[in-house]
């Protein structure tokens, strides 16, 4: 039976993945974190031991899960791409992407398996569009849109245990790039490389001091293909998630109903994605992972959407 390390508690989808790993034959010997008491509550649902973090490299396990608050990705990769195990790190990788990319150094030149949170990869209607990408279904692909929105702020989710999240200094963004991440994820993943990007973002509710709660980007990819990407914490709905356009189909996510025009819509089955992947990874199944370097991009492109609605100008990559 595997057995699995988890790094850090401190992530929102935290209990969502102890559920997750409890569905498999997976265990978790071993929980650490620099907050002990909230490490002792994690613990306690997994029938694990609590270490210190400078203890848990003497254990013997057979992968890390990294939920640590996004400042803290850094330090902790630097002491686990050498161990030579399959490596999580929750999204988005980096605080920006300098360290983003570092990461993917040590993770590249370790020669480990890699994964981070992008499940939406997984979403049979996304691997549709993916395939309709794949096969040329869309001629030339004009204009792309993802919107990636919820309740957050209204719902005051990050008031309490969640509070760094909406802390840019300690998540690295604010709501646009912790749901954006997601959208922007897809858009790359559809379209390839982006050339140049700029955005708006705007405090919302204000609900978070200091915290972008919703936000627009605008994207040109190096295929001449424009994209947006919405992302927000003030959203009531979020009904139209995913649009692709092109010169013979048109393809759109509408309420989770795949909606195609000038093709023939594929039926593509769903596919584990993110946390699911890994775990498939460490029972010993095929496992369709995101690469370092990918997870590395998108922390790039991020930060450079950041800063173009931080100086009002477009960026180039």
């Amino acid at each position: 039976m595997p057995r699995l390390a988890i790094v850090g508690v401190a992530h929102i989808h935290t209990p969502g993945f102890i559920h997750a790993i409890q569905q498999r034959d997976i265990t978790v010997p071993f929980v650490t974190d620099h907050d002990h008491a909230r490490a002792e509550i994690r613990a306690e649902a997994l029938g694990a031991k609590v270490v210190a973090p400078d203890e848990l490299l003497a254990q013997e396990v057979d992968g890390y899960l990294v939920l640590t608050e996004t400042d803290r990705h850094l330090a902790w990769v630097r002491v686990l791409a050498p161990m030579g195990k399959p490596l999580f790190v929750e999204k988005p990788l980096g605080l920006a992407g300098a360290d983003a990319l570092e990461m993917a150094k040590l993770i590249t030149d370790a020669g480990i398996p890699f994964q981070t949170g992008y499940f939406a990869r997984g979403d049979a209607n996304v691997r549709a569009i993916k395939h309709m990408v794949d096969t040329g279904a869309f001629g030339r692909i004009t204009r792309v849109r993802a919107s990636k929105c919820h309740s957050g702020a209204l719902g005051r989710w990050f008031d309490t245990e969640w509070r760094w999240m909406a802390d840019p200094t300690i998540a690295g963004v604010g709501a646009f790039g912790d749901l954006g991440t997601h959208g922007l994820d897809i858009l790359l993943w559809l379209c390839g490389p982006a050339e140049a990007v700029t955005a708006q973002l705007d405090p919302g509710t204000a609900t978070y001091e200091g915290c972008d709660e919703t936000g627009e980007a605008m994207i040109r990819f190096r295929s001449g293909t424009i994209g947006t990407l919405a992302a927000a914490w003030v959203d009531r709905a979020d009904p139209v998630q995913l649009m692709v356009s092109g010169t013979q189909a048109h393809a759109a996510i509408i309420n989770g109903e795949l909606v195609v025009s000038g093709a023939e819509a594929p039926v593509v089955a769903a596919s584990p994605a993110g946390l699911d992947s890994f775990l498939d990874l460490l029972e010993g199944k095929p496992a369709e992972l995101v690469s370092a370097n990918e997870a590395a991009e998108r922390s790039v492109v991020m930060e450079a959407m950041y800063l173009g609605a931080r100086e009002d100008r477009w960026v180039r990559l």
